[in-house]
């Protein structure tokens, strides 16, 4: 490269032979979202600092370490970025569109953060999410976690990825067991991490890879020996409901989130085909949250989904359908050939929109243009040479089967591609 400049550390660049993949995993989930009846939203890259200060918690990874923050030329703190939950927040609230009604809203697009980069884990890094205000019993939870379900089917994975659940409870059950944790890690040796997190956030603890801290988590307290009536209540429904739509499932009261706005309903969709970033999707409810930005006591619940973990996952196992960019290619004999091809091209999308139609550019000879049709990856290559433009016709060429070369007219050339393309 000889400008010496590269693509920044921990981002990637998508060509686009990658393409393919993006577009059908992301046609999956917006199909599977406007099924459900979520309405998509779309929120700035940049935000005040304080937004993700104030949902995130300033004594976290996140905020203290990993997101990017500026001062613009206005003196105003900027931040890109690290997550779409409070930002969805933002936007309902800024928007007034908890009053008197519930909410489903679905998101995707990039997130940062400058953590270590590895296999699966990015700085800038793309995700799609589900939030819903305003539902606060169980079902709304289980409906997210079917669109996953109904995802992974679709996209033959459900062999592959496993759901683990768990219920963080309400705030005063979670603040006892705060303290039963910090009672019990105070009399276990702990890495600097986990010192660090004792008596700010103990919870997080039980996140640890650490392999020193893993015996002392296994025999942790258990945070669902300190749920309430009505908190199991919500948990057992939660349970029975999976059950009933033979969705499988494993309790581990292990998943926790660091963050109090958090309640009851926790779980993340696991697999162990791409090494330690195992997570591909992870949920949960946060009731608080809606308050704690300043606005009416609302029930939330909403999950994000890592695009590049489940794009790694899909190719890795070799489910990513061809694609075909470019349905035909036209191909023009001379300069006046190469100008009626223009005129042919869009004479063809007029009829037919949803017909890929790359037409060539840059002049060449017919062998040249015909490879250039072959390596586009078309199916029928469109000629017009003296004889077609003589006798106002289009000669048909198959790229991909063996089939006779015709010459027809315009019309009956739509006809043509309408019927084999069953357009």
């Amino acid at each position: 490269m000889s400008l010496g400049i590269k693509v920044v550390k921990g981002m990637k660049d998508t060509l686009p032979e990658e393409m393919a993949a993006w577009y059908y995993v992301e046609g999956k989930l917006k199909s599977l979202a406007l099924a459900y009846g979520y309405q998509e939203i779309r929120m700035p890259i940049l935000e005040q600092t304080e937004l993700f200060k104030r949902a995130i918690g300033e004594i976290t990874d996140i905020v203290e370490k990993e997101m990017y923050t500026f001062t613009d030329k206005g003196g105003e703190s900027l931040t890109l970025r690290p997550e779409g939950t409070a930002q969805s927040v933002r936007l309902v609230l800024e928007n007034s569109l908890l009053r008197n009604q519930s909410q489903r809203l679905w998101y995707q697009g990039p997130m940062f953060r400058r953590e270590n980069p590895q296999k699966g884990r990015y700085r800038q890094f793309y995700q799609f999410g589900l939030e819903a205000y305003g539902l606060p019993g169980p079902d709304v939870d289980v409906e997210q976690i079917l669109i996953m379900a109904r995802l992974w089917k679709e996209l033959g994975l459900s062999d592959k990825i496993a759901l683990q659940l768990n219920s963080l409870g309400t705030l005063p059950e979670r603040a006892q067991y705060r303290e039963a944790l910090i009672q019990y890690f105070q009399g276990c040796a702990l890495d600097e991490d986990s010192q660090r997190r004792l008596h700010t956030n103990p919870m997080r603890i039980l996140d640890s890879k650490h392999p020193m801290m893993q015996e002392s988590i296994q025999k942790a307290p258990n945070l669902l020996e300190f749920l309430g009536k009505d908190s199991l209540a919500h948990f057992e429904t939660l349970q029975s409901m999976l059950k009933s739509h033979g969705v499988a499932f494993e309790v581990n009261p292990r998943i926790v989130r660091g963050l109090d706005y958090y309640t009851h309903t926790v779980y993340e969709w696991v697999t162990s085909h791409l090494g330690s970033q195992g997570t591909v999707c992870a949920g949960g409810r946060y009731n608080e949250l809606v308050s704690l930005m300043g606005g009416p006591a609302t029930p939330a619940v909403g999950f994000a989904l890592g695009m590049e973990r489940l794009l790694m996952l899909l190719i890795d196992n070799q489910l990513i359908p061809a694609q075909r960019f470019v349905d035909v290619y036209v191909v023009g004999d001379g300069e006046v050939a190469q100008a009626k091809a223009f005129l042919l091209a869009e004479t063809l999308r007029s009829a037919l929109p949803t017909l890929r139609v790359l037409t060539n550019c840059g002049g060449g000879s017919f062998k040249s243009q015909f490879k250039r049709a072959d390596k586009s990856g078309a199916l029928f290559a469109l000629i017009l040479g003296a004889n077609e433009l003589e006798n106002n016709t289009v000669s048909i060429k198959a790229l991909r089967e063996e089939m006779p070369q015709a010459s027809k007219n315009i019309e009956e050339t739509i006809d043509f591609l309408r019927q084999k393309l069953s357009l």
